[in-house]
């Protein structure tokens, strides 16, 4: 990695204010997934290291909590102003290890830069609330107090802005944070760490642990210092920690699985939903919750729609994500390209048809062709739970009730798309998709004013908006009473 500031390629965890390389377990080696060459490695922490960093955070928290909302907003600001003024470097270590295309490794890191600075204004209002009292002696106020010291554990699709959506709320609010970054990708976690330093967070209040996910998970959950966790993974790692989080009573937020619906009705701008149904599936290279993994488009317009869809994707450059030109990068791991070469497979078996790609670009490559089959039936595997990988299933539908209830029928409810020119079909749509995000006649629908987040096996909690601060706050309710006068 060729870097302007060669300092924010850092391979040691920082707990507690310092940077550790000191620790008696084998180091964690960090591949590109584009060329499966080792580009670093991080310590595996210990137990005794989490808690020492859970101590230090619950240490730093009666003075961080203290502080006035302009002077945690002032340090948030200036890391934003850090994080965005070395853009080009954080794209390139993002890239490096996860192997996003260039372009979309810049955008992610604006978009972390957009949460610590939108994160920083809603530190500053942070309010409480003045409720009549029903007794003429009393006053009632509430306020809103920060939860305490906080478990983030982020996954490898979004190293970087996920880590800012989580940590610039929790700190916003005046908490302190226990990082644990994916340890397929742990370096953003720790360059954002070297400028968050940088921009002036007090020793203690942030710490990245580094390593496998035992046993950071299992001490950071069983220590009941720790008052508050949030997670993104798999819908049976997230139950899981639940049940971890149980013996404690912690306060949780959970981003887990996804199965997203993307409807186009016979009234829809064709063009716009293919455009749409491009940056829903194959941004990311699919690899993300968020994106549309079963595409509904009515009979009508089915062979119009699927058409166009295959003419673009067959132009999607497939490329080191390096590249400048690169749109579709590799997969994150050996296994999940196995597992993309597993469900088209099977579908094919089904009945399914391979309208483009559906393979690997060459024996033992991380790069999987952009997908679309066609023929596919709901009760099919690639139907199933997320996909995660650059895979477009379409499928037909008739009538509006009926691809509703096709949408909903699902375990998750993470985001949906439809495209329609009716306004009262919008409205009827948009009310009975069970899910927490619905964009209209637009799939771009994500940043940092509006709030992220799912129902049912998706999770719980949201990130952004004002509620990405909410969920680090407890209301205490205060009443006056016997008041003279």
């Amino acid at each position: 990695m060729e870097l302007q500031c060669p300092s924010l390629f850092e391979q040691s965890a920082y707990i507690a204010g310092a940077w550790v390389d000191d620790t008696p377990l084998p180091r964690v080696r960090v591949a590109n997934p584009s060329t499966r060459e080792i580009i670093g490695s991080v310590p595996q922490v210990t137990a005794e290291q989490v808690t020492h960093a859970i101590e230090c955070a619950n240490a730093a928290l009666q003075d961080w909590r203290s502080w006035s909302s302009r002077e945690r907003a002032s340090v948030l600001r200036e890391w934003a102003r850090l994080v965005e003024h070395h853009r080009d470097d954080l794209a390139i270590i993002l890239s490096s290890e996860h192997g996003k295309p260039l372009h979309e490794a810049r955008s992610e890191i604006t978009q972390a830069a957009n949460y610590l600075d939108w994160f920083a204004e809603e530190a500053r209002r942070i309010y409480g609330d003045n409720i009549p009292a029903p007794r003429r002696n009393q006053r009632i106020r509430v306020l809103h107090q920060p939860v305490g010291v906080c478990g983030a554990i982020t996954s490898w699709a979004f190293p970087a802005s996920m880590v800012a959506r989580r940590v610039g709320a929790a700190l916003a609010a005046g908490c302190t944070v226990i990082l644990h970054p994916d340890p397929q990708t742990p370096f953003s976690a720790l360059a954002l760490c070297v400028l968050g330093e940088n921009a002036g967070l007090p020793r203690g209040v942030l710490s990245v642990l580094t390593g496998e996910g035992e046993p950071i998970r299992s001490t950071m959950l069983a220590n009941e210092d720790v008052r508050k966790v949030s997670f993104t993974g798999s819908i049976e790692e997230g139950k899981r920690l639940m049940a971890l989080c149980s013996s404690t009573v912690k306060k949780m937020s959970l981003e887990l699985g996804a199965n997203c619906p993307f409807i186009v009705f016979a009234d829809a701008d064709i063009d716009l939903a293919v455009k749409g149904a491009l940056d829903a599936r194959f941004r990311h290279t699919g690899q993300a919750a968020m994106c549309a993994n079963r595409f509904f488009v009515h009979e009508d317009v089915y062979e119009t729609f699927v058409a166009k869809l295959v003419s673009k994707v067959a132009l999607l450059k497939v490329s080191d994500g390096m590249d400048e030109g690169a749109q579709i990068g590799p997969l994150i791991s050996e296994d999940a390209v196995t597992r993309l070469e597993g469900l088209v497979d099977e579908a094919v078996r089904a009945g399914a048809t391979v309208a483009a790609g559906g393979a690997r670009v060459s024996p033992g490559s991380s790069f999987f062709r952009p997908t679309v089959l066609t023929g596919v039936e709901p009760a099919m595997s690639v139907c199933g739970d997320e996909v995660l990988g650059p895979i477009a299933s379409v499928l037909q539908f008739r009538d509006e009730d009926d691809v509703i209830t096709l949408a909903n029928d699902t375990r998750t409810g993470l985001a949906a798309y439809f495209y329609t020119a009716d306004i009262s079909r919008a409205f009827r749509v948009m009310e009975a998709l069970e899910c927490g995000v619905v964009g209209v006649n637009d799939s771009l629908v994500f940043n940092e004013v509006a709030p992220f987040g799912g129902i049912k096996e998706s999770g719980m909690g949201r990130e952004g908006a004002s509620s990405g601060v909410e969920e680090y706050l407890e209301a205490k309710y205060v009443c006056f009473g016997n008041l003279e006068g």
